[in-house]
């Protein structure tokens, strides 16, 4: 059986959508990241980078996120698009992998962890509303990325658009759902799909610390402590 290595953030919860629309059997590991259980040796000996998610399949090993929803769409045969439709696929897999969500990932940290950091604010979150630009112009031309089928860049970029929208950076300012439209309705129809539903669920009965301390910023940013590494 799949075993998914879980924190509640937006890779994995990629993740977790893939097995639910796969219907694939799978259980959930919990890595407390806020105590630096993704640092611990039996862990990194699954994911080297210390990050979440990774999963194991009967000895097979797979970290990265969209690594894992390459591997399991073809272990599957499901969710990459038609045949024509998989060089588009792979392409916006890609964009979010390198772009989406690296750069989401920063500007919520500096408009809402950090904000002592004036420059580092704006370019991650003048980032972030370019690549949303990017997407509201594709998915005003067609209804999911890869073109009329529903695929696993779209689970990717899903993650990291309710991740914003979930901390509110899409809601407000200049940065409102009248900018973005396109975005906002194809978040909304994949927001619906049950598979979806079930995997925001998951995870829930796990008990990880919440708190944010020093013990959860040596464990998140340990490079950011001298003699950590």
């Amino acid at each position: 059986m799949i075993k998914l290595y879980f924190h509640h953030t937006p890779n994995p919860v990629k993740v977790a959508i893939m097995l639910e629309e796969t219907g694939l059997a799978y259980d959930v590991i919990g890595v407390d990241m806020y105590k630096g259980d993704q640092h611990a040796p039996d862990y990194r000996a699954i994911n080297p980078n210390g990050k979440v998610p990774a999963i194991t399949d009967d000895g097979i090993t797979v970290f990265d996120s969209n690594a894992i929803l390459l591997y399991l769409a073809e272990k599957t045969y499901r969710f990459t698009g038609t045949a024509a439709e998989r060089p588009a696929m792979l392409s916006w897999l890609m964009f979010t992998a390198s772009g989406l969500g690296p750069f989401t990932g920063q500007a919520v940290h500096f408009t809402q962890a950090h904000t002592d950091s004036s420059y580092a604010t704006h370019r991650y979150s003048r980032e972030v509303e370019r690549h949303l630009t990017v997407l509201e112009k594709r998915l005003a031309a067609v209804p999911y990325l890869a073109g009329s089928s529903y695929t696993i860049a779209d689970i990717a970029a899903w993650a990291w658009v309710d991740y914003l929208v979930r901390t509110g950076f899409v809601l407000s300012g200049a940065a409102g759902p009248a900018r973005w439209p396109q975005v906002l309705r194809w978040h909304q129809d994949i927001s619906a799909r049950p598979a979806v539903e079930r995997a925001r669920a998951v995870g829930k009965s796990l008990t990880l610390k919440s708190a944010v301390d020093e013990q959860t910023m040596r464990a998140l940013f340990p490079q950011n402590f001298e003699g950590a590494l």
